[in-house]
């Protein structure tokens, strides 16, 4: 039986719930493009299922915040999912913060076992500084999911060296969410 990968792209094309801004990319944006390769490289394995929060670029979940949250983890509980990545760019006002980091729930988990196998496959294959797997029991879809959940922060698009990576290579980090998929579940 194929393992049921849920891959939620962070963010909405437009209002409500559109992701941060810099160095003249979107986090939609991004988030669509590395969920698209994500969900190609988990298909052709044979071993999984996937399903896309975001099938096209102009698909528009709720009519708010909370609804557009809401939408992404009853489609993932109603599904069936295995697992339920979300896939995010980080921000910060100083441009210098940089790295990627994956957060869970709660530590130790499931959970957190995947998201140190991805963060680890990540950093391996970008060259991004590696800013750990952290506790995020606030966030809404960590919170709500049936199944173990990690969001994935690839990188910040406030950061010129970061931005420019997730935008132009978004395959690395489809690549490196992969792997780190795979060392998990020891495939």
């Amino acid at each position: 039986m194929a393992i049921k990968i849920y891959i939620d792209q962070g963010h909405n094309p437009s209002p409500p719930n559109t992701g941060a801004e810099g160095n003249g990319y979107r986090e939609q944006d991004i988030t669509y493009e590395v969920g698209v390769r994500l969900a190609q490289l988990l298909n052709q394995n044979g071993n999984f299922q996937t399903r896309l929060s975001r099938p096209t670029v102009n698909t528009q979940l709720g009519s708010s915040n909370a609804s557009s949250l809401r939408v992404r983890v009853d489609d993932a509980n109603s599904w069936g999912a295995d697992y339920f990545i979300s896939i995010h760019a980080n921000a910060s006002n100083q441009s210098s913060a940089n790295g990627t980091e994956v957060l869970v729930y709660r530590s130790p988990s499931r959970a957190a076992s995947l998201a140190a196998d991805i963060l680890r496959e990540i950093t391996e294959i970008t060259g991004l500084n590696s800013r750990g797997v952290k506790e995020r029991p606030g966030l809404y879809v960590l919170r709500k999911t049936n199944m173990p959940a990690v969001l994935v922060e690839l990188g910040f698009i406030t950061n010129p060296r970061d931005a420019q990576l997730m935008a132009n290579s978004p395959s690395l980090f489809a690549q490196g969410i992969y792997r780190g998929i795979l060392d998990y579940l020891d495939l």
